[in-house]
């Protein structure tokens, strides 16, 4: 039902954004724009689409903040494979946008991703009431900027010139910006689009968004030898620390399956219908990329 929902959601979302992008003139900064929001799983799309569903807001509504999110994600990305950050050739077995491109199309490529993001949820044809569209977009600048995502990818940046080595407690509040935050807005947004109370999906998306970061880490040892090999001896030569270095392989996973218990008990003012959520948070420390 899960993976069912999670493709059947991705389409709608990122056929909801490609239109958008298809809307402006042809050049290479919207064909990079295009080329970048395809392909990915589009979890946090599925998020806002099934917080929505959840509070029985119209899929008419959630597809302009789904497409938001998608459009915020697809900016972070390549904006993280520049060569000035993680210098990255491939991105989901394609050339990243740089590469395909160069690296001036890649930053405003992504750059005018993010002004798209804040245009799709600020739109009237997202929620006719102002103040709604007010708090998504308030809220979405939150999580993407200084004092979420971004605060996130700079103190990863900084620990990787760092005299110590993360303690857990530093790595997890890094974590909790640069994945969290948009994981986090991406749960709560159904609730924010029908004026109701956040609180347990932004529990549940707390514990949801450091599993996913867990899992990563995870990934990066028991995945493919070349990448994991390559992302491992990065780390260590930057001394850096990720959660599987200070808990182990076998600690790393069992707090994964805590957050997952977590997740799911914060759900539990919605009974049954918050099932698909459920099974979100158990995919993702299933999956396999």
């Amino acid at each position: 039902m899960f993976q069912t929902t999670l493709k059947s959601d991705a389409t709608r979302v990122i056929a909801h954004l490609d239109t958008q992008i298809a809307s402006m003139d042809d050049l290479p900064v919207t064909r990079a724009m295009r080329y970048a929001i395809a392909g990915g799983k589009g979890l946090r799309g599925f998020l806002v689409m099934e917080s929505a569903r959840l509070h029985d807001v119209s899929e008419a509504q959630a597809l302009w903040p789904a497409a938001a999110i998608e459009a915020v994600h697809a900016y972070s990305l390549i904006h993280d494979d520049l060569p000035c950050m993680d210098d990255d050739d491939l991105r989901r077995g394609q050339p990243t946008v740089h590469v395909k491109w160069d690296q001036a199309t890649a930053v405003l490529a992504g750059d005018a991703l993010q002004a798209l993001a804040f245009e799709l949820v600020s739109d009237p044809r997202c929620h006719p009431d102002a103040s709604r569209r007010a708090d998504l977009t308030l809220s979405l600048a939150r999580a993407a900027g200084a004092r979420g995502m971004v605060l996130g990818q700079a103190l990863d940046i900084a620990a990787e010139t760092a005299d110590t080595p993360l303690t857990l407690t530093e790595i997890t509040a890094l974590q909790n910006g640069k994945t969290g935050a948009l994981i986090g807005w991406s749960a709560e947004a159904g609730a924010r689009l029908a004026g109701a109370d956040i609180t347990p999906l932004r529990h549940y998306a707390q514990a949801l968004g450091l599993a996913f970061q867990i899992a990563d880490d995870i990934l990066d040892v028991e995945g493919d030898a070349q990448k994991a090999g390559k992302r491992l001896q990065k780390d260590a030569e930057a001394g850096k620390a990720t959660f599987v270095s200070l808990l182990g392989l076998d600690g790393a996973k069992s707090r994964a399956d805590e957050l997952v218990m977590t997740a799911c008990d914060a759900l539990s003012p919605f009974g049954p219908r918050a099932d698909t959520l459920r099974d979100a948070a158990r995919f993702v420390i299933s999956r396999d990329s």
